[in-house]
């Protein structure tokens, strides 16, 4: 293993890898730091490599991966969306496509990574507070572990999220509030008790696992970067972990980064997006989110202003939509692209609407953007508006129906 210690992001202290998160000296966050200068990674040989996040086991916190627990998160597709592209006026748009993940999401790559973490570290239990992708993953994870596990989420999650996370038999704690009180009582429980909460107590080696998308587009693209990488924001953790991992390829020479990064928020919870567009360094926070994007519903962003620094430096945008322009979005990927997703690859698709409509993205230019999750979780989201054609059971009905020209008979 080439991690060598937690650092603090603030002021550098560094100490020894345990289940802690907090700089004991500024309470600050703290991160996985690693010997790069040991480090060598062999673009020929990664090729024959398996096609999971492992594939990059030198940059990931892990002793050894348990190979008991390796469900095939990560090198998801990257998906050229040629008619997509076409609609909105670009020559060159990827879709990286993470619906396909074990559990239907990107939240996946980090469950893998601490539900192994908490093994080594010969936790009990796991658990976590999520919006429902994380509690998915972990729950998935810790059955195919054996261990118990306890997930918080707030009590108004889409209903097929929570039927899917408890499918998997985990303890499920609905609490009746936002995402941010949620979070604060997992963490108050990570206190209490011998809990491994992956996304308190070992968020410095959760997170890693959200930089594995920045190793795999680089690599799908032939070791080359898009122009700009879209993602969808929430506590600002995802965007943040891909700006390491685009820089962890550059440290290492594998590639120039050169990618400006988007950062994309619903509009009823968009506290980091109005920070950056109004030149602000601190995030004033969303106390009660408004916006059919549960997963992105976090008003107290905890990586906020560590996502703005990143996109200040990458030199990128931060947007923000509104519901109906999500909806449009979801339907418009969904029927150019035949990926359905969750609300929050709906923003990502209408901001970047928004960006190449108002020339902020050129039509020249290339695009990644991050569809984080399935929308199989969040179907009820969809039901506005769509019914199918009633017909009588009679192929004459049928035929004339189709036969008016309208669905393409003839």
């Amino acid at each position: 293993m080439y991690a060598l210690a937690l650092k603090c992001r603030n002021c550098g202290a560094e100490y020894e890898l345990a289940p802690f998160y907090v700089c004991r000296k500024c309470l600050g966050p703290l991160e996985v730091k690693y010997s790069y200068e040991e480090l060598k990674l062999d673009k020929k040989e990664l090729t024959n490599r398996v096609k999971s996040i492992w594939r990059y086991r030198e940059l990931l916190p892990i002793n050894e991966p348990l190979k008991f627990l390796h469900m095939d998160a990560g090198f998801t597709p990257l998906r050229r969306a040629m008619r997509l592209a076409e609609i909105l006026g670009l020559k060159k748009l990827y879709i990286k496509d993470d619906t396909v993940n074990p559990t239907g999401s990107f939240k996946d790559r980090p469950a893998s990574i601490a539900v192994c973490k908490s093994i080594e570290f010969e936790f009990k239990a796991v658990g976590c507070a999520s919006t429902g992708n994380l509690a998915a993953a972990t729950a998935s994870y810790a059955a195919k572990a054996g261990i118990p596990c306890y997930v918080f989420i707030p009590s108004d999650l889409e209903m097929g999220k929570i039927l899917q996370i408890a499918s998997y038999n985990p303890v499920v704690i609905a609490v009746k509030d936002t995402y941010d009180i949620v979070n604060r009582l997992a963490t108050q429980i990570s206190e209490l008790h011998n809990i491994a909460v992956v996304n308190v107590n070992l968020r410095p080696y959760y997170v890693e696992g959200s930089k594995t998308p920045a190793f795999e587009v680089c690599e799908q693209l032939e070791w080359t970067t898009p122009d700009y990488f879209i993602i969808p924001m929430g506590s600002g953790a995802l965007l943040c972990a891909i700006n390491r991992g685009l820089k962890e390829m550059e440290v290492l020479d594998l590639m120039r980064n050169d990618v400006k990064l988007v950062g994309v928020q619903p509009e009823g919870c968009s506290p980091i997006v109005s920070a950056f567009k109004k030149g602000m360094d601190d995030i004033v926070p969303i106390e009660k989110p408004n916006t059919i994007v549960k997963s992105l519903a976090i008003g107290d962003p905890a990586d906020g202003a560590y996502a703005l620094k990143a996109l200040r430096e990458s030199g990128g945008f931060a947007e923000a939509v509104n519901d109906e322009e999500t909806l449009d979005g979801m339907r418009l990927l969904a029927k150019t692209e035949g990926i359905l997703t969750e609300p929050a690859g709906g923003v990502a698709i209408a901001s970047l609407k928004k960006l190449v409509e108002d020339g902020s993205i050129l039509p020249s230019e290339t695009v990644v953007c991050y569809i984080t999750g399935s929308g199989l979780k969040t179907l009820e989201v969809l039901e506005r508006g769509i019914k199918p054609i009633i017909v009588e059971p009679d192929l004459n009905s049928i035929l004339e129906l189709l036969g008016g020209g309208k669905y393409g008979g003839g």
